[in-house]
């Protein structure tokens, strides 16, 4: 229980600081402007994007999981993904990231660990595309200098980030390779090392590892690597798509392209690991917008406020949805995310 207090405090502390950062200096009367100030069928566009990007990462996933079972329900590769963004958009912590694996191993019978290794996978994959993204728009710099302008210590910024990034994105890759190519090795090791515990727990533990390394087989097939890297592309391209349409609903006129560094800065934002993603998303939004696009700091406000909202309110109405016909609680979900995995 105080363990719990802690984690409450430090929450709602780092929250309250990024949205103090946020909100600080603001003209509320040009920040309500700025909330109303929109094309209203190009905004309606954007909002019916939102679902898609679920969909594109249901449909990806399906290259991770079609070494352990050939066919995984659509819908259900559709709803663990919207109720794992539900479980994080209502809780610190990202619990979704558990819960989205345990939905759907749930749903289809499959070995937790495995499942929860191509969840892992997953990320890995995001992290690495929006580096190469970002790596892509850095590297063409002589190619835009004149028509877009990033000043150097931002652009210094960026490229750090984006080192750091791709590092740790390839880094985890190795590491994961390594686990998947050495498998009877690192299984000897780690038996090794668990020799001082009772058979039975070390026994289960070594089940549970084998089983999340298996989750990592689709290495093992390059047709199936190529499509889930190519689909990692679309996934990532159709966010920034989307992101691309609502900015012109507000009439921010940027050429396609010029949004990557903005996306990979929300990414950045995003994993910050505080309830719904407010403050990290918020300060990042705005940091972006200001310094990449010329947009007045209480403008950028009002359109981060109203990206967020719209964000998070149509998936969160997407997670209820299916929770509702399930029969099931949003706190049945957050429990099986914070309980010990077997």
């Amino acid at each position: 229980m105080k363990k719990n207090w802690w984690r409450i405090l430090i929450v709602v502390t780092l929250t309250g600081a990024l949205l103090y950062l946020f909100f600080r200096s603001a003209n509320w009367h040009e920040v309500f402007a700025a909330l109303v100030d929109v094309n209203l069928p190009l905004f309606i566009l954007s909002v019916i994007l939102i679902p898609t990007h679920v969909l594109s990462r249901a449909i990806r996933w399906k290259y991770l999981l079609q070494h352990e079972k050939k066919y995984v329900s659509l819908y259900n590769r559709f709803a663990a993904n919207a109720v794992g963004f539900t479980v994080t958009l209502t809780f610190p912590g990202r619990l979704g990231e558990i819960v989205k694996p345990l939905y759907l191993a749930q749903k289809e019978n499959m070995s937790k660990s495995f499942v929860i290794g191509t969840a892992i996978v997953e990320r890995i994959f995001d992290i690495f595309v929006n580096c190469a993204l970002l790596g892509i728009f850095l590297v063409s710099k002589p190619l835009y200098a004149s028509l877009f302008q990033i000043d150097e210590e931002m652009y210094s910024k960026l490229s750090l980030w984006g080192i750091i990034g791709g590092g740790l994105a390839v880094g985890m890759l190795v590491f994961m390779l390594g686990l998947y190519f050495f498998k009877d090795q690192t299984l000897k090791s780690i038996a090794f090392l668990l020799k001082p515990l009772p058979q039975k727990i070390s026994d289960k533990i070594l089940s549970i590892i084998s089983e999340f390394i298996q989750g990592l087989s689709f290495f093992r097939s390059s047709k199936s690597l190529i499509l889930y890297l190519a689909w990692s592309f679309i996934v990532w391209l159709a966010i920034i798509f989307s992101y691309w349409i609502f900015l012109m609903a507000y009439d921010i006129r940027v050429t396609y392209f010029f949004l990557i560094p903005y996306v990979f800065l929300l990414m950045v934002g995003a994993s910050i690991p505080t309830p719904g993603m407010v403050g990290g998303f918020h300060n990042f939004s705005k940091l972006g917008l200001t310094t990449f696009y010329g947009i007045e700091s209480n403008r950028a406000m009002g359109i981060t406020i109203v990206l967020h909202a719209v964000q998070v309110v149509t998936v969160l109405i997407i997670g209820y949805i299916i929770l509702w016909r399930e029969g099931k609680s949003i706190f049945y979900f957050k429990k099986i995310g914070e309980e010990p995995k077997t």
